[in-house]
């Protein structure tokens, strides 16, 4: 299982909201907003491109199952259906990534699926290279054109595009009490200086022993040391270049090459200082034992400053504290973790990518509409409880439910935007969901050093 579905488990998501469509008909269609009442019509005409696909099915199949994320995935191909008269067959399982390759050798591939990691996408390219379809030309248009180029670039495998973007996660946040910050006096820190001064700052302001800078958590069950492995890659992100980034994802540069020492000594200049963490937890050895998904509690009560977790925690506030407020003004908010400089900010981030099997128009169809705009706009306004947001930069923020969803769709589509996806997703699963987490975890359960873990780590890496 990915680190994407293990963490999605653990997390509190958002409840879909059911859209009901009427028929089309000279152009429109009826349309009931969650919420709404009365019928809006919709617009066909951006779905004319499409054709008349009356008649036709397309089967989709995703790992995402539980109802309330599926429904929103289902309702959001409303407009398409009933505009060009196509059903679309959609099958969540939680068994998605050891069935799929089970489907394709047996040559029962679904039409499309969507893949919560762009590995697996690759893997399956790799193994059943005349069962996948490349990117339709009009899908790869729009992608070319709404999308920052690293969205791209991971759907695409030997030079050829395979994977269309789908969902996105923004990953480089800092949580924190807006009201704490205001009362010590403290300002969000802009530069990765501010941010260490700020931490030091913090230290020096609270002797308790107990009230610390930051706090963190590392266990995850079976999946324990991910979230570790997203410190180092947004450290990679701000002591290396974006090339550099690439090259160590994709082993052209070995794990122990300097500059990941670098990043995972930066890491440790917060993470393994017993004066900085772990606030309300304990000290260093404690976040390995922290559950993730309590890592960030402290804050609530006082005894933490900051938490580095992506967007996708907002859910697990409402689970410690059913009416915390997660708002630039509210209880607890997030600003985007610091770089050397304030000009460019790099984001990590994750996301989900579709590959087709079936080589149709009507599948090369849905492809295009689920990079376009209207499909963008239609998945957030289907998702009225947040949680989810495109990369497309075309969607309308007014669209997103949440603040978070908000923020985090600005600085990923921001012109010149740094954007990279989660790089341990991206290496070879004995290494990004094997020796990476574990070492992590030894790195501080053990004090076990940085150049011990690096060199253990490469010398995990396939041949």
């Amino acid at each position: 299982m990915s680190k994407k579905l293990m963490r999605a488990a653990a997390a509190a998501m958002s409840a879909g909201a059911l859209l009901t469509f009427t028929a089309c008909s000279s152009g429109t269609s009826g349309t009931t907003a969650p919420g709404g009442s009365g019928t809006q019509a919709t617009d066909c005409a951006a779905y004319e491109q499409y054709g008349d696909l009356s008649g036709k099915t397309i089967s989709v199949y995703t790992s995402i199952a539980s109802d309330s994320e599926a429904q929103p995935h289902i309702d959001s191909f409303k407009p398409f259906e009933e505009c060009t008269g196509a059903k679309v067959d959609y099958e969540g399982s939680r068994e998605f990534e050891n069935q799929l390759p089970v489907r394709v050798q047996a040559g029962n591939a679904p039409d499309l699926a969507y893949f919560p990691q762009p590995g697996l996408l690759q893997s399956i390219v790799t193994s059943y290279p005349d069962a996948v379809v490349k990117v339709g030309a009009d899908a790869e248009a729009n992608v070319d054109k709404y999308y920052n180029e690293a969205w791209k670039m991971y759907g695409t495998v030997d030079g050829t595009y395979y994977g269309i973007p789908i969902g996105a996660n923004a990953k480089s946040f800092v949580w924190y009490s807006p009201k704490m910050f205001s009362d010590a006096g403290y300002e969000v820190p802009k530069t990765w200086q501010e941010l260490m001064d700020l931490t030091a700052k913090i230290a020096a302001d609270n002797t308790d022993g107990t009230t610390k800078p930051w706090c963190a958590g590392f266990e995850s069950g079976g999946a324990t040391g991910w979230p570790a492995t997203d410190w180092v890659e947004d450290m990679m992100l701000r002591v290396g270049t974006p090339e550099q980034y690439d090259q160590w994802v994709g082993h052209e540069i070995p794990f122990n090459d300097p500059t990941v020492i670098k990043a995972i000594d930066q890491a440790g200049s917060i993470l393994k200082n017993e004066a900085y963490v772990n606030g309300g937890l304990g000290g260093v050895s404690t976040i390995a034992t922290t559950p993730f998904t309590d890592a960030g509690f402290p804050i609530l009560d006082g005894t933490c400053y900051m938490h580095r977790m992506a967007s996708f925690y907002q859910a697990n506030w409402q689970e410690a504290q059913a009416d915390v407020s997660v708002a630039e003004d509210g209880d607890v908010w997030a600003f985007a973790l610091p770089a050397e400089t304030a000009d460019s900010v790099p984001m990590l981030v994750g996301g989900e990518f579709a590959m087709a099997f079936r080589d149709a128009p009507e599948v090369a169809a849905l492809q295009a509409y689920l990079t376009s705009p209207e499909w963008s706009n239609a998945k957030a306004i289907a998702t009225p409880n947040g949680g989810w947001l495109s990369a497309n930069t075309e969607l309308d923020p007014a669209n997103l439910a949440k603040p978070i969803d908000k923020l985090s769709y600005e600085l990923i589509t921001a012109e010149g935007a740094v954007v990279r996806f989660d790089g341990s997703d991206l290496m070879p699963s004995a290494v990004g969901a094997g020796s990476f987490w574990k070492e992590m975890t030894d790195w501080v359960a053990l004090n076990k050093s940085t150049q011990d873990v690096a060199n253990a780590i490469e010398a995990s890496w396939p041949a």
